[in-house]
């Protein structure tokens, strides 16, 4: 297991690691490690969790990164007491949203399993990834308009596209919080499973995306991802185009030779 990022915060005495890393390739996780305050995203923990993953999106090793918190909480959300004396022009254009900018950039599929709370920023960083799943007790919330300010890391725009207007409505207007069932009812998690077999699951997704070619996997998760951005025309101009680079790559003319002759691909991702 190899770290990333320490507490600022953290009282003297040996540096505490934001970010837990273990790589088992073609997999890794990652581990939001804030455990004293609920995973709470502070500045040093968003840019600890921005370089781990782009350091793997840059590993040709790694074909699908876990992400994942704590059993109390994946993250509680944002760290509230760096808000205290920052300005609005902080807020909206510092180095906080550089750093979901780049969260929001790595290639690689990253995958969300989340144990307990993820409230705020912390439902957000999971609306970031590309597949969610949860433990039985976890819970997902928007809760900003409580204190004031609305969600900022894209939660207001992901919501919509993942939930529906009338429930992302009242996540952020009204506060309400989803049980994990509610949360795969409704598309924000693709499924539930009990606390102690999260990360086994986690694994067996990541390792069914590792076995195909990340030339397609790379193509199908930006058509996808655009499908949220765009209108339908301009997305599916953008899915057609993807599906001609896709057809045109090494790895598409290996997938239908190895279906043809009834053995496994060997992708090259190329």
């Amino acid at each position: 297991m190899s770290t990333a990022g320490t507490d600022a915060g953290a009282a003297p005495g040996p540096a505490v690691p934001l970010v837990l890393l273990e790589r088992e390739a073609p997999v890794a996780i990652v581990r939001l490690n804030r455990p004293e305050v609920l995973n709470a995203l502070s500045t040093e923990l968003l840019s600890a969790v921005a370089e781990t993953v782009e350091a793997l999106d840059a590993d040709p090793a790694i074909r699908c990164i876990i992400l994942t918190g704590g059993e109390k909480a994946f993250s509680a959300g944002a760290d509230i007491s760096q808000f205290l004396s920052a300005s609005p022009i902080d807020v909206a254009l510092g180095e906080r949203m550089a750093r979901w900018d780049r969260f929001r950039r790595v290639n690689t599929p990253i995958i969300a399993a989340v144990d307990g709370f993820a409230m705020g920023g912390g439902c957000e960083l999971v609306m970031a990834c590309d597949i969610a799943i949860a433990s039985d007790r976890a819970v997902f919330g928007l809760p900003e308009t409580t204190i004031g300010v609305i969600p900022g890391a894209g939660g207001t725009q992901r919501a919509i596209g993942i939930i529906g207007k009338s429930l992302a409505m009242e996540m952020i207007l009204a506060g309400r919080r989803l049980s994990a069932q509610e949360a795969a009812a409704h598309g924000l998690v693709s499924r539930v499973v009990a606390p102690d077999a999260l990360l086994d699951e986690a694994r067996r997704i990541a390792g069914e995306i590792a076995k195909r070619s990340s030339v397609a996997i790379r193509l199908a998760r930006d058509a996808v991802n655009m499908a949220l951005e765009t209108g339908l025309t301009a997305g599916i101009e953008i899915e057609r185009r993807a599906i001609g680079l896709a057809f045109a790559s090494e790895d598409a003319r290996e997938g239908f030779t190895a279906f043809v002759e009834k053995r496994p691909p060997e992708f090259k991702g190329r």
